[in-house]
């Protein structure tokens, strides 16, 4: 049994709408964070898949720099996280709003 475009479509359609979920509704800043990847592995399952579908398609070479820029973004994003957690002993987004200057 092998497996179609329409089969990876489905799982990233699926990814995609728990990740847009998870960022519209949990006011966790890690939480929100964690939704992000989920929406940047969607996109990446579905350039994976057309790079194996399509011929001449650079699909898995972009997925390479979209993991890397990826893993660099929760980097940066943990580390702001952490610096919040510290001066305000709470991540909830809702407290943040106070920042606005």
């Amino acid at each position: 049994m092998s497996n179609t475009l329409l089969d990876f479509m489905i799982v990233s359609i699926a990814l995609l709408a728990i990740g847009i979920y998870g960022v519209s509704v949990k006011r966790n800043a890690i939480r929100m964070l964690f939704a992000i990847e989920i929406i940047v592995n969607a996109a990446n399952l579905n350039l994976v898949a057309f790079a194996r579908y399509l011929p001449g398609s650079e699909g898995q070479t972009f997925a390479l720099f979209s993991i890397a820029i990826a893993a660099a973004e929760v980097g940066v994003g943990l580390a702001l996280i952490i610096v919040a957690y510290r001066m305000y002993k709470n991540v909830d987004i809702a407290e943040f709003r106070s920042l606005k200057g």
